[in-house]
């Protein structure tokens, strides 16, 4: 081979080796951007908002706009700054802990969201599990029907249980038509009118994890079941049920967070006379204006939900490390 070829393979074999580092280097950054941005999300939207409402609770309220001090600014300059920071203090905290207001709105809250996610579940699993066993050609239809619900406003559904639940709606005028019942059931404004809210509002937040995981079961463990003589029942409990454990977990934490600090359903089928502690956040907010307490309010309700769920997703990663 001539000097010349000698040099034109050493010099497309450079170039070839250059696009590769080129195109690692490029490969490199695409996949430290995918990681970025969700954490650049979380910074944005929930740290940042998390430490302005925490600045917040540390401060005391004023008759001012904003109607708190201090607003911790940098208008006196650093030392300004920094004297401010020395005002804020734990007092509203304090206070939460001292009325039994706060603590019955956190208990009652806590309470109503656990009942209520355990009826989703009842209602939820037995649809997950008839659209996971229905033909492959309705699954996609049924899907659509367990979605279609969010097509449309949650206030305006919200609205439409008060016309069904109200005394002379339309669920009391079919059962005095049916005989069922002599006189009107007083379902709204209770807690009943609550959990049935949120047990229809959050179902497809149940039904859609608990499908994904039955879906995904080798249900050929259950014909063997019955092969080896085990009743249906007990197939059910050994097998179908472990098997769709994650996609319980998830639903149920999907319909227990946002239903702790629930304010619409409450306020307009639960009525005045119920206590949670999103309605007693919204009053503390907007009609108090005392914006230091309700933002101590929210930093609470947001650790009693946070810190259970990392607990729990360590105990899982520690109980998935030990299996391995």
């Amino acid at each position: 081979m001539s000097n010349a070829a000698v040099t034109a393979v050493a010099s497309s074999r450079a170039t070839a080796g250059g696009k590769s580092a080129l195109a690692r280097l490029g490969e490199a950054f695409v996949g430290c951007l995918v990681i970025l941005i969700p954490y650049l999300w979380l910074v944005f939207f929930f740290l940042i908002p998390f430490v302005i409402v925490f600045k917040i609770s540390l401060s005391q309220t004023a008759i001012a706009i904003p109607p708190y001090t201090p607003v911790l600014g940098f208008g006196d300059g650093l030392a300004g700054f920094f004297a401010q920071l020395n005002e804020l203090s734990i007092d509203n905290y304090t206070w939460l802990t001292q009325d039994a207001l706060y603590v019955n709105a956190y208990v009652t809250s806590v309470i109503v969201a656990a009942i209520s996610t355990v009826l989703t579940l009842l209602v939820g699993y037995p649809i997950a599990y008839g659209m996971a066993r229905a033909p492959a050609m309705l699954r996609p239809t049924l899907l659509m029907l367990v979605i279609l619900p969010f097509w449309t406003s949650f206030l305006i559904r919200v609205y439409a249980w008060i016309g069904i639940l109200k005394p002379e709606g339309l669920l009391n005028q079919l059962l005095l038509a049916t005989g069922v019942i002599s006189q009107p059931l007083i379902i709204l404004n209770t807690y009943t009118a609550i959990f049935i809210g949120i047990v229809y509002s959050y179902l497809p937040f149940m039904v859609l994890p608990l499908y994904s995981s039955l879906e995904k079961m080798d249900y050929s463990l259950i014909e063997a079941a019955k092969d080896l003589g085990c009743p249906p029942t007990s197939a059910f409990w050994k097998i179908t049920f472990p098997l769709s454990l994650p996609g319980v977990i998830a639903g149920c934490l999907l319909v227990f967070i946002p239903a702790v600090g629930e304010f619409v359903i409450p306020d307009l089928l639960g009525g005045s006379q119920t206590l949670m502690i999103g309605k007693t956040l919204w009053n503390e907010f907007f009609a108090n204006r005392d914006w230091p307490v309700s933002s101590a309010v929210a930093v609470i309700l947001l650790l009693l939900l946070i810190v259970p769920i990392m607990l729990f997703q360590r105990a899982q990663a520690r109980a998935q490390e030990q299996d391995k």
